[in-house]
């Protein structure tokens, strides 16, 4: 198998196992899938839903959530609007996305593990909410038409694609004109050892994956979005690195010094412009129009 595919497949593996363990009524992994113990000590996921929201939700929808952030207490989501999670998961940014739009909005998911897919239709069930749609796909090729969301949310799954571009550019080109992007996401500061990009495993727990402030800035403006920002709401530190190393193979005393505040968990906002003429010629291979401070030095 190519990286891609050796990715796409650990990804979707581990995401069910951790659908079964929530199904079974066992909690999920950490950030990625991991054995429960390691989950009383993330520093990744903990305390990512205030008690209002967790119980606005089924308790399988929380048990289930391998995020890094809360984008749904972030995105400002207003009545009527139509939201888009990528990498939904067991459904909880989807559920609590619905009440915020209410009735006359609409909170899709997408996700591309059948088990999670699962999980979360019996979450909607439970939840009564009827403006909810799960749907099977992959962030890279987003079952949905052009400009059919208001808003696009997502939780720690970015950094999982091997093709980021694509997936930047797939969510600018299904956001209406003036749409929003507002995710969480892994960041990373500085060099990261070449242990933990080597690692897979470490890729699925939203850290080898992760891309740089200034790469993320820079793939966010060539898929044409505008007013990009990434606000920082974690930083992790040496302690916090050996609870995600631990059990990974990797020696967790030597390396976490080596990561203390390289990782940080931020929330990424970014806007579709009205004239999405930046898209269009990244699609096309057109010059683009002005659209970052690079692009307007020259």
């Amino acid at each position: 198998m190519n990286e891609t595919t050796d990715v796409k497949a650990i990804v979707r593996e581990k995401y069910a196992e951790a659908a079964a363990r929530v199904a079974r009524g066992s909690a999920s992994g950490c950030c990625g899938p991991a054995p429960a113990a390691c989950c009383e000590r993330d520093p990744i996921t903990a305390d990512l839903y205030d008690a209002a929201q967790a119980g606005a939700v089924p308790e399988e929808a929380l048990q289930a959530s391998l995020g890094c952030g809360n984008p749904t207490a972030l995105a400002e989501l207003r009545p009527g609007e139509t939201v888009l999670d990528l990498g939904s998961g067991g459904g909880i940014d989807v559920l609590l996305s619905a009440r915020r739009v209410g009735p006359t909005g609409r909170a899709f998911g997408l996700d591309m593990t059948d088990e999670m897919l699962a999980l979360a239709e019996e979450n909607r069930r439970r939840s009564g909410l009827a403006n909810v749609q799960f749907l099977k796909g992959e962030i890279e090729n987003i079952p949905l038409p052009d400009d059919a969301v208001d808003v696009i949310i997502s939780n720690c799954v970015i950094n999982l694609s091997v093709d980021k571009e694509r997936a930047l550019r797939e969510a600018f080109r299904v956001l209406k004109p003036g749409g929003r992007l507002a995710i969480s996401d892994v960041v990373v500061r500085g060099e990261v050892p070449p242990a933990i990009r080597r690692s897979v495993e470490l890729w699925v727990g939203c850290v080898a994956g992760a891309l740089s402030e200034a790469e993320y800035l820079a793939k966010l403006a060539a898929a044409g979005f505008d007013d990009a920002r990434i606000e920082v709401t974690r930083v992790y530190r040496a302690e916090d690195a050996r609870g995600f190393l631990a059990g990974q193979g990797i020696d967790a005393d030597a390396l976490a010094p080596e990561i203390d505040g390289r990782f940080v968990s931020g929330f990424i906002r970014a806007t579709k412009p009205l004239e999405a003429r930046p898209a269009r010629a990244a699609a096309t291979g057109e010059a683009a129009s002005c659209c970052a401070p690079s692009c307007c030095a020259r």
